[in-house]
């Protein structure tokens, strides 16, 4: 039998840190994290923010790549999550926008209210103000071990906040912390400060580290160790992995087991320990010890889509350091590592807005306005207090590696990026074996809804709008990006929609396949405090269980469930 800990973490992502780090405060508490990745402690790439695509690959990456999809025109997606100490808080793009307070009211479990969950992240940070910025104080923390900044918009992101403004969306500079708002525009903040991206691992390392918790990387778990108790129910008493050196290993938990892997990964430990679909678990060999149909189902992630344009004059970009400069990554690297500061220091996108279209549609689709609807919702299942859609832009030619279109000397090129809230397409996840080295499958099912692709279609059509009407951008912008390109002459909304199907992918947002509910939900994986239905000393705690994506980026309500899920634990619930 292997060593005993009070506490066994299952994941060192997002969330799982903040619950280490938490339970770690009382000295008298082991805490075990397992991490299937490396140490992150010397990983240039992650520290630098601006090289967070370099993670999207090989070691650093699950290497997850979708089934073809047929809301797509059969394209696959690549869907990258960070496979080391910090996970994609290491790898993401730094943006901290909590959605709105009905987002998780809706979710229908008070102690995951929007009150709570906004809490909650308050408690994750410490916020470092610019004199530039009016922050909304009520809005933020000022001791969590997470460090978050404002960040200019420059230029391009002045004209752009005229752009929203003169649309219709006013100025409200701190609303995506705040959440007051479902339509308006502002700076979304970041989880860098000093040069530096800050991660979930700060809630272990650094200052925050303690001798009670010890962290293993390169750990694969595979199952949980499970006792039927003598009330019928499954009692976790720790976990099996396989080791550095690919050995089986066992530890055992005198207290909990936390199952934090993630949204693809966290319903297949669940589906090798023997819980999840009996019909799955048979067809892969496993014996089901509890059957809970809903595991690894409801998944579900925010579409978004990159749409280039070109500028006509130079100074509103800094392609010349990130795509004009042969050496760019050698030069940026270097004033990194000396300053702290370049191109590689931070995230480059600039400002931002929320944006609810539903009347644009109803004014004017048939087909949308035909739709059925809960009364004061729109189709897809929000109120007037949630948007639709968010609005953003990079500060350069840049995106996801797939686009290679890079400007030469002389032209300076952006993307306007369109998000769509609250994705009605659900898809699912599923172990194709017993093999805790081999990945699910994963299959999103974009598009597969027609609301998504029509609400999407429309964010598309108002992005367009934005950059070559808007007030700021409308001198500047000479066209479509790469030259030759005609999508901004699109008018419609079925213009716009084979583009859509063409270009739009993952947001890097997915939820869903542990959902959380009451205990009377037949959907629902988990309870109220994250305990596994059917188990006991069993929870999982990570953005698998968010039964709906919310208005906003997933990296702070993943800390948010973190820091409620150790309460939890700590309180006894």
């Amino acid at each position: 039998m292997g060593d005993s800990y009070d506490y066994i973490i299952c994941g060192g992502g997002t969330s799982g840190p903040v619950i280490a780090g938490r339970l770690s405060e009382d000295s008298n508490v082991r805490v075990l994290i397992l991490e299937a990745g490396k140490d992150s402690a010397d990983m240039t790439n992650m520290h630098m923010a601006g090289a967070w695509t370099m993670n999207h690959q090989g070691e650093t990456d699950w290497n997850i790549i979708t089934p073809g999809q047929e809301g797509l025109h059969g394209r696959t997606v690549h869907v990258p999550r960070g496979r080391f100490l910090g996970g994609s808080s290491g790898c993401n793009g730094t943006i901290c926008v909590r959605g709105v307070r009905q987002d998780y009211d809706d979710w229908g479990v008070p102690e995951f209210s929007g009150d709570e969950m906004f809490r909650a992240m308050r408690k994750s940070e410490t916020f470092h103000p610019a004199s530039w910025f009016p922050e909304d104080k009520a809005a933020h923390g000022t001791d969590g071990p997470l460090h978050i900044t404002p960040a200019p918009c420059g230029p391009l992101g002045e004209l752009f906040l005229k752009n929203y403004q003169s649309k219709g969306l006013p100025y409200i500079p701190d609303l995506f912390s705040s959440g007051e708002a479902a339509n308006g525009c502002g700076h979304a903040m970041r989880t860098t400060w000093q040069g530096t991206r800050t991660t979930a691992a700060d809630f272990i390392t650094k200052d925050k580290k303690r001798g009670n918790v010890t962290v293993r990387c390169n750990v694969t778990v595979d199952k949980v160790i499970l006792e039927k108790g003598a009330d019928g129910l499954l009692v976790a008493k720790g976990v099996e992995f396989l080791d550095e050196k690919g050995n089986k290993a066992q530890a055992l938990a005198k207290k909990e087991v936390v199952i934090c892997c993630g949204t693809y990964c966290s319903p297949a430990v669940l589906n090798r320990s023997g819980i999840g679909a009996k019909k799955e678990l048979d067809a892969v060999g496993i014996e089901t010890l509890v059957d809970i149909p809903g595991i690894g189902k409801n998944l579900s992630d925010h579409q978004l889509i990159f749409i280039y344009y070109e500028l006509n004059r130079a100074g509103l970009t800094n392609d010349e350091q990130v795509n004009h400069d042969p050496d760019a990554y050698e030069n940026g690297k270097k004033e990194w590592e000396e300053k702290r500061s370049g191109w590689l220091s931070t995230f480059p996108f600039g400002s931002f807005a929320f944006a609810r279209l539903n009347d644009r549609l109803d004014a004017e689709n048939k087909e949308w306005r035909d739709m059925p609807r809960e009364p004061g919702r729109d189709p897809m299942g929000l109120t007037a207090k949630q948007p639709n859609l968010e609005f953003f832009h990079t500060i350069c030619y840049g995106g996801p590696p797939e686009y290679t279109d890079k400007p030469k000397p002389g032209q300076y090129a952006f993307a306007m990026c369109c998000f769509l809230m609250n994705i009605q397409s659900r898809g699912y996840v599923q172990v194709k074996s017993k093999d805790a080295k081999e990945t699910p499958l994963v299959d999103h099912k974009y598009l597969s809804d027609k609301r998504d692709l029509l609400m999407m279609s429309e964010g598309v059509r108002f992005a367009n709008e934005l950059v070559m009407t808007g007030e700021g951008t409308k001198d500047v912008v000479k066209g479509a990006w790469p030259p030759g390109a005609t999508h901004h002459l699109n008018k419609s909304n079925e213009d716009w929609q084979p583009f859509v199907q063409k270009y739009c992918s993952t947001s890097y947002h997915p939820v869903g396949t542990c959902k959380l509910g009451k205990d009377s939900d037949p959907t629902a994986v988990v309870g109220p405090t994250l305990i596994v239905k059917g188990c006991k000393n069993l929870r999982v705690a990570d953005c698998s269980v968010m039964p709906t994506a919310h208005s906003g980026h997933t990296q702070m309500p993943a800390y948010g469930i973190g820091e409620l899920a150790a309460e939890f634990i700590i309180k006894g619930k």
